[in-house]
């Protein structure tokens, strides 16, 4: 079912997410459904289970979306459930990013270019992959989330300085989204 994307101001996008129960296979179910629903709906290409209000450590990504300009992400599609990072590079790389709890507002951040994660899939299968390039910092965006951080808290101090208004009225509610929103 499509759900509200919460926005920058929600309590829930600041809360350290709980671990799913792996023998809610349910409820888990889902969840997933949910994400995959309110993704497509919002035509971005990551969602976390905070973003629509649920402080559970589930994330999807979603490649198709941006292949476009990253074509080796065509059908790049992944479901992680309690993904822990298990290796980041040294190697550092910069990329703008946007984030559907934060609209109209995107900002270079720079991530570690590759990364392992060690997850549970949709049929709740234990994963190790390694990702790098676009793929590794959707995914990361999306882990981020889990965490509380939003991209806006990796910028640049005087980045952020110059977004604080726009952050202010987006928490606010001075923004209109082409998808369903809320602030709590």
């Amino acid at each position: 079912m499509i759900q509200p994307i919460y926005l920058y101001g929600s309590e829930v996008l600041r809360k350290k997410a709980e671990p799913v129960d792996l023998s809610d296979k349910e409820g888990i179910a889902a969840l997933v459904q949910d994400l995959k629903d309110t993704l497509k709906v919002s035509d971005g290409c990551g969602l976390a289970a905070p973003q629509i209000g649920v402080s559970k450590r589930v994330v999807i990504v979603d490649g198709d979306e941006v292949a476009d300009t990253y074509p080796y992400l065509k059908g790049f599609k992944r479901t992680l459930i309690n993904p822990v990072v298990t290796f980041e590079s040294e190697k550092k790389c910069e990329y703008a990013e946007g984030c559907l709890s934060v609209p109209g507002i995107y900002s270079d951040v720079v991530r570690p270019e590759s990364i392992t994660v060690e997850y549970y899939n949709e049929e709740l299968e234990k994963q190790t992959e390694t990702f790098d390039k676009f793929g590794a910092r959707m995914i990361q965006h999306e882990l981020s989330h889990l965490d509380g951080v939003l991209f806006t808290d990796l910028v640049p101090p005087i980045r952020r300085k110059m977004l604080a208004g726009k952050l202010t009225g987006i928490a606010k509610g001075k923004v209109a989204t082409h998808y369903k929103s809320k602030i709590k």
